[in-house]
């Protein structure tokens, strides 16, 4: 067998009792496609660079420009992204836009995928 080829049951012995487990806990359709654009989402290195500076500490966008060394029209176009997807969140203070993470959730996907890659 190729590495790349993945093991499959050498004979078919469907398992009623884990098949219906598992259909009884599936969320519906609408859910995980929203869970698959999320994860989307996550698939940016931009947006993980972002998301690691604002796991660090609410920044303006000025900040964040720099210590990303990018532009902060690029900045801006990318926290749009995370916004609609409600992993960031803002507040005006003057002139300056500050970001942040919007809640511990979103501290703890980005803790744990670490924490995985790291094993």
């Amino acid at each position: 067998m190729a590495i790349h080829d993945v093991e499959c049951c050498d004979e078919t012995c469907v398992h009623s009792d884990k098949v219906q487990n598992v259909v009884s806990h599936m969320p519906d359709e609408d859910e995980l496609y929203d869970l698959a654009e999320l994860f989307k989402v996550f698939g940016d290195s931009t947006r993980i660079r972002i998301l690691f500076a604002l796991y660090q500490d609410e920044i303006c966008v000025c900040d964040l420009a720099e210590t990303l060394n990018m532009t902060q029209s690029a900045v801006s176009h990318q926290l749009k992204i995370l916004k609609q997807a409600r992993l960031v969140n803002s507040r005006r203070d003057g002139k300056q836009v500050y970001y942040f993470l919007t809640d511990d959730h979103v501290k703890t996907i980005i803790g744990q995928g670490r924490d995985h890659i790291e094993e």
